[in-house]
């Protein structure tokens, strides 16, 4: 097992049976895309770790970029829209299937054009897009988002 000292105190990281530690945690954006009281969600691929479920545009968090960069860049890059007024709302941990950890920070944004139109970038990793009511969920949905969702929190309410 090996050891550190932050701030004053022995932290104790568990070791993997080769003495290598567990791999860091990947770190993401997800967009929550506000357009007349819908949310832009869109179906991931098999290939994806959300396979098969509806999520948010985003993606991970590239070397020195920050949250906000992140979240234009990613949906730029998955949907061809161009966003504003990005706001970063909450983040939380999760570990999925126990096989990865995801530190997924969550960003609410409007389209810089209400005319614009999803597009599918990236067919090979998504379905397609399509605006849903918060009332009206897709499904089945992503598990962690799903939960946030469930447990109240909304993406239209929460002021920063």
């Amino acid at each position: 097992m090996s050891t550190s000292k932050f701030r004053g105190k022995i932290i104790q990281a568990s070791e993997n049976g080769n003495g290598e530690l567990p791999p860091a945690p990947e770190i993401g954006v997800a967009v929550f895309i506000l357009k007349d009281n819908k949310i832009l969600f869109g179906r991931r691929r098999s290939l994806s770790i959300a396979a098969n479920t509806y999520g948010l545009p985003g993606g991970h968090l590239e070397f020195g970029e920050s949250y906000e960069e992140c979240a234009a860049r990613e949906v730029k890059e998955e949907t061809g829209l161009d966003i504003k007024n990005i706001e970063v709302l909450t983040s939380n941990s999760n570990l999925y299937y126990e096989e990865k950890h995801l530190d997924i920070t969550y960003a609410r944004a409007y389209l810089s054009n209400p005319n614009q139109t999803p597009q599918n970038i990236e067919p090979e990793k998504c379905e397609g897009w399509e605006w849903c009511d918060l009332n009206n969920l897709p499904e089945p949905m992503f598990g962690p988002l799903k939960e946030m969702l469930q447990s109240g929190f909304n993406p239209f309410l929460i002021t920063v």
